[in-house]
């Protein structure tokens, strides 16, 4: 086994509807990163069924861990630790990735490590860094998250905001089931929305007040579904828009979405004169989104970064890199730790 920046650390993740595995070296080097995604098994039911998720993670995540160790051209003798998600998510999701960590680590004689899925996704961000300069402010947005961090080190984070009801995600998938398009959500919308005109539907976007920087997406849904369906539902029968109407409106809805993400996080840095953001969940693969923070980053002096594209999503990367930090600190866990959906 080696130490320090050599150390290699296996991360498990489970925490949804992922099952994935990778090894990092040195908190940094994503030596292997496998991901089996559900979402076929999910699609019928335009979102993630708890038991569903689990009885996958069950089958996928013996193969997967092996998967990654081999990728990784790694054995167990070579690794420092095994880190694993342990809040939050779905309990019975969470509850096997971990189940798995502990047999692993026991077997293994190895240290195990408890990772917060949240701190995970602001840790893909950094990864994406040469060097690090804290504070920064972090965006985590994603289908179950929304909110805002000044971010002190890779183990210090302080919640600034959140959303006050629908995560941006959530949003974007409610959306998405309002105009019949496929799940996942977010991608679709993005996918149906190309080539629209973004200011072809000026929905108001839902700031709160000037100096807020908490969230609110279920006023941005309820005003698609009037749009859709009319004031108090007068149009329940009403035909789903397509073609370039459909675009149109699509665009427009996830334009409402980015430039609320994108103001709230420059308007954190302005406020706490920080000029660094980190950006990070799901929600940061969209390409409006990335666009709109880059140009208000710009206009602003704020240096930006987003998470790489594929460490956006749930991912094992970011739970071996931030295990990697958490073991260097000596933060282990004991084989009876638990799992919290919250």
């Amino acid at each position: 086994m080696t130490t320090g920046a050599d150390a290699r650390v296996l991360g498990i993740e489970s925490s949804c509807d992922e099952t994935a595995a990778a090894v990092v070296r040195g908190g940094r080097a994503v030596l292997s990163s496998v991901v089996r995604s559900q979402v076929a098994e999910h699609a019928p039911w335009r979102g993630v069924v708890p038991e569903i998720a689990g009885r996958g993670h069950l089958e996928a995540i013996v193969p997967v861990v092996e998967e990654a160790l081999s990728a990784a051209r790694t054995s167990p003798r070579d690794l420092a630790a095994v880190a694993v998600t342990t809040q939050p998510g779905l309990v019975g999701s969470l509850l096997v990735g971990a189940t798995t960590a502990k047999a692993l680590a026991w077997a293994w004689s190895k240290p195990l490590v408890a990772v917060h899925h949240i701190e995970a996704h602001v840790y893909a961000a950094l990864m994406s860094l040469p060097e690090w300069h804290f504070p920064y402010v972090t965006l985590v947005v994603s289908g179950g998250h929304t909110s805002l961090y000044r971010t002190e080190s890779p183990l210090r984070h302080a919640l600034l905001c959140s959303t006050r009801d629908d995560a941006a995600g959530e949003a974007l998938d409610k959306a998405a089931a309002l105009l019949g398009l496929p799940y996942p959500g977010g991608p679709s919308i993005e996918k149906a929305g190309t080539g629209g005109d973004p200011g072809a539907h000026p929905f108001k976007l839902p700031l709160l007040a000037p100096d807020s920087l908490d969230f609110s997406f279920s006023g941005l849904k309820t005003a698609l579904l009037y749009h859709l369906k009319g004031p108090g539902l007068s149009r329940p029968e009403a035909p789903l828009p397509a073609g370039q109407a459909l675009a149109d409106l699509c665009a427009s809805y996830e334009a409402a979405v980015v430039e609320t993400l994108a103001r709230k996080c420059l308007r954190a840095c302005l406020q706490l004169d920080i000029p660094r953001l980190l950006v990070g969940g799901g929600v940061a693969r969209n390409q409006r989104l990335r666009a709109a923070v880059a140009r208000r980053a710009q206009r602003d002096n704020v240096q930006a970064t987003f998470a790489a594209p594929e460490f956006c999503t749930d991912n094992a990367a970011m739970i071996a890199g931030l295990g990697h930090a958490r073991w260097a600190a000596g933060k282990l866990a004991d084989l009876a730790v638990d799992v919290a959906a919250r």
